[in-house]
Formats: structure tokens, sequence, C-alpha cells
């Protein structure tokens, strides 16, 4: 109970965030639609690099209980550290001698845009073609706002005709975001990992009620997601970024909270490996010198997110020779059965990369594509879709954990690579979904219906629960006793770069924007259309061709399911 708590709220501060993480870059900070995926993909991909440091330290030095408080405390900072939003970015319009600021209001779909200079507020739009008014009446309600002649601004200026230019809070606001996300990627490097093993600790190695426990606590992971996600989008919406963020801050400190009373029912579990009393690092007693040390990591971490490209071209590349070196390993230094798990589990981690990069565009290209191109009720906004995967797995996990079960009694259930086949195919309908959407479902706006983009996240969901709940199982099943630790980092680093990966294909789907508004809605959609299209097919292919070549894998797995 107490780790199902602590759980469910930290997944409620990071999913929580996550919700609204793009489209506060988006809208209160001005990055272009390429920029924020880039900082979010940078963002993603170290959350999933840390945790392979974390484990390390907490095998070797704390234990898993004090690197979660460490982990939780910084969460803590992290998320309320969020709450602070600066002056954002401000974006200027300049026609001849007379420059315009650009004010929008709202965070919905219905945003409006108005041109201000000293008094006079204009209604405008901005599309490829130009700048043109809305022509609004002025009324006792809103008498700032007038008609275009009255204020004195064109109807219509071509493109080529005015200038834009964006000034972003790079003095304070900037740097803030960056230490905030700094926070929470050091913060879940500790905690991450780390309270699963204390899971996996309250069971002796035989317990049958093993399972049931991960279960419960998956349960918890999604439960606090699919209430982060409607809870922080809710006021992140209507009352101001720094609400929604700040629940987010609350609900982490409610999960230290949990965490920290609830010590003693854990009896012991998630201990250091080494009693920590006596033992020291550069003369500083243990566990003070990874609080330091934890903190410390913060500055090269904000640094790095300031200058996001770095991650973006330097993982793949790290990650590359580390990936050829266990390869290398595993064809020189083992032998027969062994020698075919390591290679099998590792083509299934090849895979998993492919997975992931299109499954994680749901934080940043399908929440912008909700925003941009899809029609939804007046009560709903685009961070509302993030429920539409902790939902489905709340009510669809149980389902196929028992289809999984019931094909098992009758010698029927497949093996993991068909089970990691079937995900890429669903992965890759989920966007074919959305592309047949984008080609024929869309209205006059260039909105296609909520529908399909919640048929996606279907598709997406039953495709995640077919591949990651057996992945961390097949590492441990398939790796070599004395390499098991080697190969669970390789997982999570594979994750990471999936992150890179998903960057890269988000940042395709990217048009024009001025102050947060999409320029060419029509555009938008093409392109969201084509570039879904290309991945879509990209994963049914990927994954018809991993279902053809499964029954070899299975035989190179010599013998485990």
């Amino acid at each position: 109970m107490i780790l199902f708590f602590t759980e469910m709220w930290e997944r409620f501060s990071f999913y929580g965030m996550r919700a609204l993480l793009v489209l506060y870059l988006t809208q209160h900070f001005l990055f272009g639609p390429a920029e924020a995926q880039g900082i979010y993909a940078a963002y993603a991909a170290l959350v999933y690099l840390m945790p392979v440091i974390g484990g390390m330290i907490a095998d070797k030095y704390l234990g898993s209980r004090k690197a979660v408080i460490i982990g939780a405390v910084l969460l803590v900072m992290g998320h309320f550290t969020m709450a602070f939003e600066g002056t954002g970015g401000r974006e200027s319009l300049t026609i001849g001698d007379t420059t315009y600021q650009i004010q929008v209001e709202g965070r919905d779909q219905n945003r409006q845009m108005f041109a201000v200079n000293g008094d006079q507020r204009v209604p405008i739009s901005i599309t490829p073609e130009g700048v043109s008014t809305l022509g609004a009446e002025p009324s006792a309600a809103n008498a700032a706002t007038a008609p275009a002649a009255a204020a004195g601004f064109p109807a219509f200026t071509a493109t080529g005709g005015y200038t834009l230019e964006t000034e972003r809070d790079t003095a304070l606001g900037e740097p803030v975001l960056f230490l905030a996300l700094a926070l929470i990627i050091v913060g879940v490097g500790f905690l991450k990992a780390n309270i699963s093993t204390v899971v996996g600790a309250l069971y002796e190695e035989n317990d049958p009620r093993r399972d049931g426990g991960f279960t419960i606590f998956y349960v918890g992971i999604n439960l606090g997601s699919f209430l982060a996600t409607a809870a922080c989008s809710y006021l992140g919406f209507n009352y101001g970024w720094a609400y929604g963020f700040g629940l987010a801050g609350i609900g982490m400190l409610f999960g230290l909270l949990t965490f920290v009373l609830g010590q003693s029912w854990l009896e012991g579990r998630g201990a250091p490996p080494v009693p920590v009393e006596g033992r020291s690092i550069l003369g500083v007693p243990l566990v003070p010198f990874f609080w330091i040390a934890g903190l410390v990591a913060v500055i090269p971490t904000w640094l790095l997110m300031q200058r996001h490209e770095i991650i973006e071209t330097g993982l793949p590349w790290i990650a590359g020779v580390i990936f050829a070196s266990v390869v290398g390993y595993t064809v020189f230094r083992l032998k027969g059965a062994e020698r075919s798990r390591m290679l099998v589990a590792q083509l299934l981690i090849f895979f998993s990369v492919l997975f992931w990069a299109l499954f994680e565009q749901a934080g940043s290209s399908l929440t912008l594509f909700a925003d941009q191109s899809t029609q939804m009720p007046d009560w709903f906004n685009a961070g509302y879709t993030q429920m539409f995967n902790p939902g489905v797995i709340i009510i669809g996990g149980p389902i196929i954990a028992a289809l999984w079960v019931w094909l098992g009694k009758r010698n029927l259930e497949p093996s993991t690579p068909v089970k990691f086949s079937f995900g890429l195919v669903f992965v890759g309908l989920g966007f074919l979904v959305l592309t047949w959407a984008a080609a024929n479902q869309a209205n006059d706006a260039f909105r296609v219906p909520l529908l399909f983009l919640f048929l996606t996240y279907v598709f997406h969901t039953i495709g995640e629960l077919c591949l990651s709940p057996v992945g961390l199982s097949m590492i441990t099943k398939l790796s070599v006793a004395r390499v098991v630790g080697m190969m669970m980092g390789v997982w999570f680093l594979s994750s990471s770069v999936a992150h890179i990966v998903a960057g890269l294909i988000a940042k395709a789907t990217a048009t024009d924007t001025v102050a947060g508004v999409v320029t060419s809605p029509e555009l938008a959609l093409q392109t969201y259309g084509s570039i879904f299209g290309t991945i879509g097919w990209t994963g049914v292919g990927v994954g018809v061709f991993l279902l053809l070549i499964s029954p070899l894998l299975k035989k190179g797995m010599a013998g485990v399911h």
C-alpha cells in the first residue's frame, strides 16, 4: 500500500507535468513546435537514462529506500520550480513604422490573437498569405477592442510586408524552466528504478504473490497518470500554467510524505547492501555524499537541457558504441545457448527502440495534433487527451493479462517475439487511423473528430500491453546472470535513445506558428497525415517482419518462453 501510493503520487506529478509541457513551451515561452519537441525529447531521453546511474548507486551504496527519498525530494523541488512562469515569451509585429505587441487570449482551441498598440487592441489572423484583421466591433464590455479602421491597422498586409520578432525571458524564466527540468531528471534517476526494486524485495523469490503485487503497483502508476492528466490539465488551461504545475508538485509532496511516514511498514526492505554507518567517500559520510552529489548533478543536467541538441546528437552515438560492445561481448565471449539467448534479447531491444519512438509521440506530436488538428468539445482540451492511454490500461490491462493466462493454460500463449511484433503492428495501426482521418474526415477548419485520436490511443495502448510488461521480464530471463545488470542498463538506454528518435519524428510534423497559434491549419493537417502515414506503415511493416522471423528467435531463446 505504501509503495502503491508513493508511486501513484510520483506518476501523478510526472504525467501531470508531461500533459502540459509541450503546450507550455509553445504557448507560454513561444518556442516553435520543432524546438519545443526537441526540448521535450532531450528531457525524456535523460529521464530514461538517469535511472541506470541511480540504480547502480542504490545497488552498491545506498539501498533502494534511501535512493527513493533523495529522488522524491529532488522531484518535489523540481515540480514546484516549474510553477514559476516568469514572463515567458513575447511576439511583436511590425508593419511599416508601427510595432504592435501580439497578445493571445485563452489556451484551448478557441485562442484569439490581438495586435496591441497603446490603448488600441485589434483582433487579427496570421496565415501564410499575410496578416488580416477580423473587424471586431467595439463593445461596452471591451471598449479597448476597436475596428481596424479606427485603430489605423491595415485590413490586410501580405507576407513580406511585415516582420515578426520573438523575445523570450532568457534572463530568468528560461533558466528557471531548465533548472526545474534538471531537478526532475535527476530526481527520477534516483527514484524510478529503485522503487520497483523495493516492490520486488517485499516477496521471496518463489512467492506466488509477486506478479499480483507488481500488477497492483502497475495500476497505481496508471491511476496516478489518469488523475493527474485530468486535474493538472484542468487547472493549467482554466486558471494558469502555474496552478497545473503546482498541483503536480503537491502530488509529489504527498508521495514523499507517504513513503517517509510508511517506512516501518516496509520492514527493512530495500536497505543498503552494506550498512552505511562509518562508510564515506572522499571523507564525506556516505548518505550526505549522495545528497550533495544529487544536487551537484543538477548543474550539468541544467546546462545540457539548455543545449539539448548536444543530447540529440551525442546520445545515439554513445548508445551505439555501448550496444556494439555488448554485441561484441556476446559473440566473442559467450557460447552455445547463452550466446543465442543474449543475441535474441539484444535484437528485441533493437525492435523496442522503434516501438517506443512511435509510442512516445504521445507527449509531443500527438499532443500538438490534438491542439492544432483535432475537433474537440468546448469542455475538452488537448491536455485531456493524455488520459486516454492510462484509462484504457486501467480497463484493458486486466483483460489482456487474463487473455495471456487463458491462452497459457491451453499452450497457446504467444512467445515474447510474437508479442513484440503485435506491439509494433498495433502502434503502427494507430497512426494509420489518423492518416485516414486526416484525408477523409476533416471539417472545414481542417480538424478531425476527437474519436479518431481516441482510437489511435486505444491501438497504441493495446500495443503497449503486448510489449511493455514482457520487456523487463525478457531481459531477466534471457540475460546471462553475471551481466543481467548491464543488460538492464542497455534496456533503459534503448528507451532513452527511442525518445531522441521520437523527437526527430515529432520535429518532422512541425509547421509554422505565431504566438503558439498555427498559421496554416490545412498545411498542419497535411503534414501530420503524411508523417503519421510513413511511421504507421513502418511500424506495421517491421512488426510483420518480426512476426515472420519469430520462429527463429523462439528457437534461439533455447527453451525460454
